[in-house]
C-alpha cells in the first residue's frame, strides 16, 4: 500500500506579544496560562526578548519564543513571522496602537486587545491605567471568555543547585535610576543582615558589574558571594528559589521571588505597589511611602529615597522563617 500523502492540516498558532523585560514576563504568566489551557491544541508563540526564552519555558505554558524587543520597552518595529498569519494574536504588550497595529499587520483571523479610540475596529475591554499588572491581562481575557486567574504565578523549582542556599539577596539594580535605591543603604542593610550570622550576596544584570562591585566593597563581601555579569537565568532561579528572602527594588528579581514563593522585601518608587506588587502574602513586604514620580528618572525617585535602612531591616525581621534549602 502506498503512503497517505494528503496533506495534514497544520496546527493552529496563537501569538502573544510581551516584548519586554523578566518582571514583565512574569507578571503575565497568568494570562500565558489561561490561554494555554483556553487553546491546548495551538501551537503557543511568545514574542519576547530571545534571552527570556529560558523563562517561557519554566512557564510551562508557551511552546516557542519568537525573539522580539525594542530600545526602552517600546513596540518592535516587525515581527519576524513566517508562515501563515496567526489564527489568534494577543497584545499582552500594551494598550496601543502601535502595538495593536503590529499585530493587525500580520493579519490574524482574531486578535485580543484593549480597546482603542483610534482602531475603532477591536472590540476589547476599556484600558485602565491604575489597574495591577497581572489583574490587567487577566481582565482583558476575561472579557473574551477565557477564565484567568491572576493568582497562577509560581514557577516550579529549578533543577539546578542554588549556589548560596538560605542566602539573603541584594540586588540593587533596576531598570532605570530611578527605582535604585543608593547602593550605601544596601551596604548598611548588608552589614546589619551578616552581624546576625545570616549570609547575604550580591546580584547583578549584565550591565551592573559596577554597581554590584561597589556594594560588595562597600559591604566587605567575599567573592564567593558576588554575583555579578547577570548570571544565567537557571542559576539566577535557583538562587532566588533557595534564598532566605530577597531585598531588591522594584525588578525582575523581585517577580522571580514572588514566582518561587521566596520571602522578599521590595523598595517601591516611583512606581506604587499598587500596580506592581506582590499578592498579598504574609512572605512578602512591599515598602511605599509615595507620591508616584517619573519611572525613567535619571536619579533615585524622592519616594524611593524616603525608605531607610531601617525599614528594610524592620521589613526583613518581620519575614516568617524561611524553610531549610
Amino acid at each position: 500500500m502506498s503512503p497517505d500523502r494528503t496533506a495534514q492540516p497544520a496546527r493552529p498558532r496563537l501569538l502573544v506579544l510581551r516584548a519586554l523585560g523578566l518582571g514583565d514576563l512574569l507578571a503575565g504568566v497568568p494570562a500565558l496560562r489561561a490561554l494555554r489551557r483556553a487553546h491546548p491544541g495551538h501551537e503557543l508563540v511568545l514574542a519576547a526578548p530571545a534571552e527570556l526564552a529560558p523563562v517561557a519555558v519554566a512557564t510551562g505554558a508557551v511552546d516557542r519564543l519568537l525573539p522580539a524587543s525594542a530600545p526602552g520597552r517600546a513596540v518592535p518595529r516587525t515581527l519576524d513571522w513566517t508562515g501563515p498569519p496567526p489564527d489568534i494574536a494577543v497584545d499582552l504588550h500594551g494598550n496601543g496602537p502601535p502595538s495593536h497595529r503590529l499585530l493587525l499587520g500580520l493579519r490574524p483571523l482574531k486578535l485580543l486587545a484593549f480597546a482603542h479610540p483610534e482602531l475603532p475596529g477591536i472590540d476589547g475591554p476599556p484600558w485602565y491605567p491604575e489597574e495591577h499588572e497581572r489583574e490587567r491581562w487577566c481582565r482583558l481575557l476575561r472579557a473574551y471568555g477565557i477564565e484567568a486567574d491572576p493568582g497562577d504565578l509560581l514557577l516550579p523549582r529549578p533543577r539546578t543547585a542554588s549556589p548560596a542556599p538560605g542566602a539573603v539577596v541584594l540586588h540593587p539594580g533596576a531598570g532605570s535610576p530611578a527605582r535604585c535605591w543608593p547602593v550605601e543603604r544596601y551596604a548598611a542593610v548588608a552589614a546589619d543582615l551578616r552581624a546576625r550570622g545570616l549570609r547575604v550576596v550580591v546580584t547583578g544584570g549584565p550591565a551592573e558589574g559596577d554597581l554590584v562591585a561597589r556594594l560588595a566593597k562597600q559591604a566587605g563581601l567575599p567573592d564567593t558571594d558576588v554575583f555579578g555579569g547577570g548570571l544565567p537565568f537557571e542559576r539566577l532561579s535557583a538562587l532566588v528559589a533557595d534564598a532566605y528572602a530577597v531585598i531588591s527594588g522594584d525588578t525582575g528579581v523581585a517577580h522571580l521571588a514572588v514566582a518561587h514563593g521566596t520571602g522578599s522585601v521590595t523598595l517601591f518608587g516611583p512606581v506604587a505597589p499598587s500596580r506592581w506588587g506582590p499578592p498579598p502574602d504574609p512572605r512578602h513586604r512591599a515598602l511605599w511611602y509615595g507620591p508616584e514620580g517619573d519611572p525613567h528618572g535619571r536619579r533615585p525617585d524622592p519616594a524611593l529615597l524616603r525608605i531607610t535602612v531601617e525599614d528594610v531591616l524592620r521589613a526583613a525581621r518581620e519575614l516568617p522563617a524561611a524553610p531549610p534549602p
